[in-house]
């Protein structure tokens, strides 16, 4: 220590280093010893004093000081056993992970070793379709899924390509199949929505969308499904074991096509509504043209449609598809797909239906064809099938509209009271037909073709033509007044008139023109009501019919098709006619049809004088008779009107030379009618059908025969009549009484 009081600086000894021999000139030089050299000395250290805070705390190396203690030893084996778990889970999640990546990896590749040839995936339709034109070879209707012909991702329109990118997958191009960002966003909305986190948004790629299309690649099974819709909505269960086997088909199809294949997938298996499969389809059914020729505002429809096809199906409701494609417009604007102006362009023109799409003329139409045709070919058929009709879209228009304006302007508001139209050509070829006033239903009960009703009154001309066919003349008469009879097995019957009122002596034609039933009857019981119902059998009325003296008054029951036709047949000359609305069936692709049309003119029922003058008998229903209301002005028309008992149906059937109307009008569960008549409502729905139908045509007279001793001469002859009686009419009498004398 120095006397200075100062501390001497620390004692370091000299740094050695050895020296390595080296060799300089050989064996020369240093006389080979090693030359050594002395290190230059360090600098003193100089001995920082730390103060006490700051030594306290750290550790011999600069950091924090562990505690110590107990608690030291607490942290040290918190923070020991924290190291290890993580370098547990760390060890255990790179292998599980490893593992699991080569266990996808393997079902990948081997199940895209499985995937078949893209043609052979495009179209696994089980069901064919069948799309139904009318007379003029229009599209009218479609029934059955509608595929449409197979597109690709190249020949569709390139506004329909980049609105399905835009709106189902933007990234599209740039995944492997499976978007992750896309699944954690479905989730995160879903959770945030309320709903499970499968439930709702799914994240799915269009990939994916595919891979859930062709079903995981599992074909439809009849011993494993009952049909396509529970085959269809098992493929759509969504589960955590569905969507991982989803995610490696996905990535499977990626590995095993190419993205313009997947998208064709795509395009071609999508449902779009209105029974739809496929863009091709959907731009036929809706717009009437081919999905290469779409425009953007009708592609953003159709990519909108991939959300919910049933809600944002334009036939279903037209504004709200325009508002989903304007959302659709959007996105394509936002990924650059269209320019502003051609985004604007499209708002502001927004896709509409084509004139079939929006008219959706004859469903219940469209309903009866199908079922009249084979099965195998139409509600089974397996093929894609093409059928010919027999409808007029401006005739069927006619019938709606008709049926639409007296149910709003002379029906009170809420009844649920029902009515049916079939207009018919001569021939037994149907024009038009509405079942009931939904006017948009499809596969409904057809009130036209199903319902089995009392004809009431509308049975009479049957009658009076089978009176006609054996001698009688519309001149003859006979007595209207009150008359019973007794029924084996019932006893005494009564029949009475609507009216309650009686007109004594009337000519046959009078009794028909004012619907009167004593004579009805009489005139059945005369000529025989079995031959009455042979001769309407023979005009087409396939159900029963009654067996008893009722029969004139038309408690039997029928259809209005089989009734209007069996009118048509009285039209026509005598000929019966069977109905028929198919004209020829032809399986698509091929050149000559499968069927022609069944129906129409058959055998002989009664002479045309016969069927002649029925008409003319018929013709004065209409101009001064029950039947006044369905007149119009120009043309001759012949009908008849018919009511049941306590009005439960009223009918009116008509025609003028070119067509037959048949209207029925009644409750479904048989509440009677209140204040209703045929010569009421339906003669009225019968005037607006046919006002409608002979609009600009030219006025074309009735085939009918009046009978010799027309006009001064009938009055004469009733006159005649009343005063001292006729000899038919004392031949109706003892006819009568032999009848009742029989029983």
């Amino acid at each position: 220590m120095s006397g200075n009081g100062r501390k001497s600086p620390p004692l370091v000894a000299d740094r050695r280093t050895a020296s390595t021999p080296r060799r300089t000139g050989g064996s020369g030089g240093s006389g080979g010893k090693t030359a050594r050299t002395k290190a230059p000395a360090a600098p003193p250290r100089k001995a920082k004093a730390a103060s006490a805070p700051a030594r306290r705390g750290r550790g011999a190396g600069g950091g924090p000081r562990r505690p110590r203690g107990p608690l030291g030893w607490i942290v040290a084996m918190v923070t020991g056993l924290f190291r290890w778990v993580v370098r547990l889970v760390w060890g255990v999640s790179w292998r599980m992970g490893l593992a699991v990546g080569v266990i996808v990896g393997i079902a990948v590749l081997w199940t895209a070793s499985r995937l078949p040839p893209i043609t052979d995936v495009v179209d696994q339709r089980t069901r064919g379709s069948v799309t139904l034109l009318d007379r003029d070879g229009e599209v009218f209707a479609w029934r059955g899924d509608q595929f449409g012909g197979m597109v690709t991702a190249a020949t569709v329109s390139r506004d329909l390509h980049d609105a399905v990118i835009a709106t189902e997958d933007r990234r599209f191009y740039h995944h492997l199949g499976i978007s992750p960002r896309g699944v954690a966003s479905a989730v995160r909305i879903n959770l945030r929505e309320g709903r499970g986190p499968l439930d709702g948004h799914g994240g799915s790629t269009i990939t994916q969308q595919t891979a859930k299309l062709l079903c995981l690649g599992r074909p439809f099974d009849p011993a494993l499904w009952d049909n396509e819709t529970a085959y269809e909505a098992d493929c759509r269960r969504t589960t955590l074991w569905r969507k991982v086997q989803e995610a490696v088909f996905a990535m499977a199809m990626e590995v095993r096509y190419s993205k313009e294949d997947i998208l064709t997938i795509y395009l071609n298996r999508a449902y779009l509504g209105a029974g739809s499969r496929g863009f091709e389809a959907a731009a036929q059914r809706y717009f009437g043209k081919s999905a290469a020729q779409v425009g953007p505002a009708e592609a953003a429809m159709l990519a909108g449609l991939l959300k919910a096809p049933s809600a944002y199906a334009p036939t279903s409701n037209l504004a709200r598809a325009q508002g989903r494609a304007s959302l659709v417009i959007g996105l394509m604007e936002d990924q650059g797909y269209l320019t502003a102006a051609e985004a604007a362009e499209a708002r502001a023109a927004p896709a509409r239906l084509s004139r079939a799409a929006e008219a959706r003329a004859g469903g219940y139409f469209a309903d009866w064809v199908m079922d009249s045709g084979p099965e195998f070919y139409t509600r089974n058929t397996t093929e894609d099938v093409v059928i010919r009709t027999t409808l007029d879209p401006a005739i069927q228009s006619a019938a709606e509209e008709a049926l639409t304006r007296v149910f709003s302007e002379s029906v009170r508001e809420g009844s649920e009271a029902q009515a049916a139209i079939v207009v018919m050509s001569a021939d037994g070829a149907v024009r038009g037909m509405v079942g009931g006033r939904d006017l948009q239903a499809a596969g409904a009960f057809n009130r036209a073709t199903q319902a089995l009703r009392q004809t009431g009154s509308a049975f009479k001309p049957f009658i009076y033509a089978t009176a006609v066919e054996m001698g009688f003349s519309p001149l003859d008469t006979i007595q209207d007044a009150p008359f019973c009879m007794n029924v084996t097995g019932s006893g005494q019957w009564c029949p009475s008139n609507y009216s309650e009122n009686y007109r004594g002596n009337v000519t046959l034609t009078e009794a028909l023109t004012h619907s009167l039933n004593i004579p009805a009857v009489k005139l059945s019981e005369a000529v025989g009501r079995d031959l009455v119902a042979q001769v309407a059998t023979q005009f087409g009325i396939e159900s029963d019919i009654a067996q008893g003296p009722a029969v004139a008054l038309g408690v039997s029951e029928s259809t209005l098709l089989e009734m209007t036709g069996a009118y048509a047949g009285i039209l026509n000359g005598g000929s019966a006619v069977l109905p028929y609305g198919l004209v020829e069936l032809q399986v698509m692709g091929e050149s000559e049809p499968v069927m022609a049309a069944t129906g129409g003119i058959r055998e002989r029922v009664i002479r045309e004088e016969s069927a002649l003058a029925t008409t003319w008998m018929m013709w004065n229903v209409v101009e001064s008779g029950t039947g006044q209301k369905a007149r119009i002005p120009g043309w001759e028309v012949a009908g008849k009107t018919g009511t049941t008992q306590a009005a439960r149906d009223a009918w009116f059937i008509g025609y003028t030379a070119d067509y037959v109307v048949g209207v029925w009008m009644g409750y479904d569960d048989n509440t009677p009618l209140t204040g209703v008549t045929g010569g009421g409502l339906p003669a009225e729905i019968w005037h607006e059908t046919m006002i409608r139908i002979t609009d600009g045509m030219t006025p074309t007279p009735l085939p009918m025969l009046p009978p010799r001793g027309t006009g001064s001469r009938l009055e004469a002859q009733s006159r005649a009549a009343e005063e001292a009686g006729q000899v038919v009419e004392q031949a109706l009498r003892d006819a009568l009484i032999d009848i009742m004398g029989q029983q």
